[in-house]
């Protein structure tokens, strides 16, 4: 498969000839007719629409979801000639890649079938030809990632490779880390109101949330002494000498989710208010992407930083600098 430079055309190179389809990758899916298909699996074109009809028709796929009309224009003789024809998504065509009888459409199943087990025993699966030469630095960061984690920490695959989605533009490395030269650049310098009051009406609110759901009791978010809440707060704003100590907003947001987390300072639920601390600043601040600081990312990088030595400080905030960096 070869996208162009646009993603809107994929092109499939097949023995028989290169094959041109509708790509879609804000969708994630690609688009071919009929006909586009019976080349791909290379088989008759009834062939392929008894299966899709077969398809539609025991519910496997619904049509809404996997059929739409785009208008092609196609030279007939001298003359352009518009048309509207029926196109189907990427779940259709590997339905139907397990439907026909054909060489190809075996090759196909055979790589199917070996991609899923591969996900099943390993957790993951990896396109190779889409990373490319970095193949091997991607599961080197599988594995840093997970050195990076206490041999007692329990963390999933999915929260593991989420980590590594985020250092995919740098191919995080543990050397970097033993290194210390985890530094995010273009950093952002603007004022942000941050104060110990509005954290903890905003703490409060999602405290009673949590407790209509049934996920806190009344102990969470109480502080364990009066005011360590505003002395955290104090602590990231503090200055000297009329210069901030903290001067970045990421630095600010990288030092208040550190500081909840480790310092401990209520007496149930410090790892989740000091998530949710990190992500109100965040959205406060106009900071907050959460195509990279996604749920299961965030809460791999709470636990990480929770069960780490507090030796290794700087390096827990240059890890959250590096995720939070432009």
């Amino acid at each position: 498969m070869i996208k162009n430079k646009d993603n809107k055309v994929v092109i499939f190179q097949a023995k028989s000839g290169a094959i041109e389809l509708k790509g879609d990758f804000s969708s994630e899916t690609i688009w071919a007719t009929q006909a586009q298909i019976a080349l791909l699996f290379g088989v008759d074109l009834r062939t392929v629409n008894e299966h899709i009809r077969n398809i539609l028709n025991s519910s496997e796929l619904d049509e809404s979801a996997t059929l739409r009309n785009f208008r092609i224009v196609q030279k007939e003789g001298e003359r352009d000639i518009s048309r509207e024809l029926k196109h189907y998504n990427l779940d259709m065509i590997i339905s139907v890649g397990y439907r026909v009888n054909s060489k190809t459409a075996t090759q196909f199943r055979q790589w199917a079938t070996q991609t899923l087990r591969s996900h099943i025993v390993d957790g993951y699966t990896v396109n190779k030809s889409r990373i490319g030469t970095n193949y091997a630095a991607f599961t080197q960061a599988i594995a840093d990632v997970r050195a990076l984690l206490p041999a007692e920490t329990s963390a999933d695959t999915d929260s593991i490779l989420e980590l590594v989605t985020l250092f995919a533009d740098t191919w995080f490395s543990l050397d970097a880390y033993d290194r210390d030269e985890l530094v995010a650049t273009q950093t952002t310098k603007k004022k942000v109101s941050l104060t110990a009051e509005k954290l903890a009406a905003s703490v409060a609110v999602l405290k009673s949330e949590l407790i209509k759901k049934g996920e806190a009791t009344d102990i969470f978010a109480v502080e364990r002494t009066a005011g360590a809440l505003e002395g955290i707060v104090g602590n990231v704003l503090q200055s000297f000498g009329g210069q901030e100590l903290y001067v970045s907003v990421e630095e600010k947001a990288a030092h208040l989710l550190y500081f909840i987390i480790k310092n401990h300072p209520f007496i149930d639920g410090n790892k989740r208010t000091g998530a949710y601390s990190f992500i109100w600043f965040l959205r406060r601040s106009g900071l907050l992407d959460m195509s990279r600081i996604t749920p299961v990312a965030l809460t791999a990088l709470t636990l990480l930083i929770a069960q780490s030595n507090p030796k290794e400080k700087e390096k827990m905030i240059g890890l959250v600098m590096v995720i939070l960096r432009k």
